[in-house]
């Protein structure tokens, strides 16, 4: 099929929108070599298809004899076979206050455990009200100790690090999620009594779409939940 250039799909140079005197041209069923434009254009009306420039910083450019309808289709399947691969990045939240205790330490521990293992990273912090930013050393302290209770769970993928009013600690699993039966329970929500050391921290919950970490794939996915003191 010949390419309409009306068609608003028109997302290369093509045909007679290629300018350069001459082009690489590569095929099914042509000989690959560097033509002058006006013959390897030739070439493709003889073929009933499309000259399709598709390597325009190469010298000479890069020009492919195609149906450019086709080209279009298995560039858009492409790029949908490369989203479908995507793995989605949840990040699970645990909040901690600088006076935790033991109980609610632990309650903590076992759901990082449970998300870790379904492959969640955890981002562990403790927030600091008003004066307790004097207690900043201590809330690294439980991070750290955080970290190598989960030593089998967990590696560290950043170290306890002082953001505003909270310090925090980022964990990634160390193995893959595992598989869970369909008959398997749902997992209750993190929901916790209130420390009775900081009875004015009410319980938070959120959820937020993060950008993707360092430039990497764009369609990943953050789903973040927050477990509050």
């Amino acid at each position: 099929m010949r390419y309409n250039p009306r068609d608003s799909r028109d997302l290369h140079r093509i045909n007679d929108r290629i300018r350069v005197p001459e082009v690489r041209v590569v095929g099914d069923d042509v000989v690959v070599g560097i033509y002058p434009t006006r013959e390897a254009l030739q070439m493709a009306r003889d073929l009933g298809l499309d000259l399709v420039e598709i390597s325009p910083t190469a010298k000479p450019p890069v020009c492919r004899i195609t149906d450019y309808q086709k080209f279009l289709y298995q560039q858009k399947k492409k790029l949908k076979e490369q989203k479908a691969k995507t793995i989605k990045v949840v990040v699970k939240e645990i909040r901690f206050g600088p006076q935790t205790d033991d109980h609610d330490y632990d309650f903590k521990l076992k759901h990082a455990k449970g998300f870790l293992e379904d492959g969640s990273k955890v981002k562990a912090y403790v927030f600091f009200k008003g004066r307790s930013i004097i207690f900043k050393d201590q809330g690294e302290v439980l991070l750290l100790r955080f970290a190598r209770d989960l030593a089998d769970y967990a590696k560290v993928e950043q170290l306890p690090q002082l953001e505003g009013k909270r310090m925090i600690i980022m964990l990634s699993p160390k193995k893959a999620p595992t598989a869970k039966k369909n008959n398997q329970k749902k997992v209750a929500p993190v929901v916790e009594r209130k420390s009775p050391v900081d009875p004015t921290e009410d319980t938070v919950e959120t959820t937020i779409d993060p950008s993707v970490e360092n430039n990497t794939n764009p369609s990943t996915e953050n789903d973040t939940n927050t477990a509050a003191e």
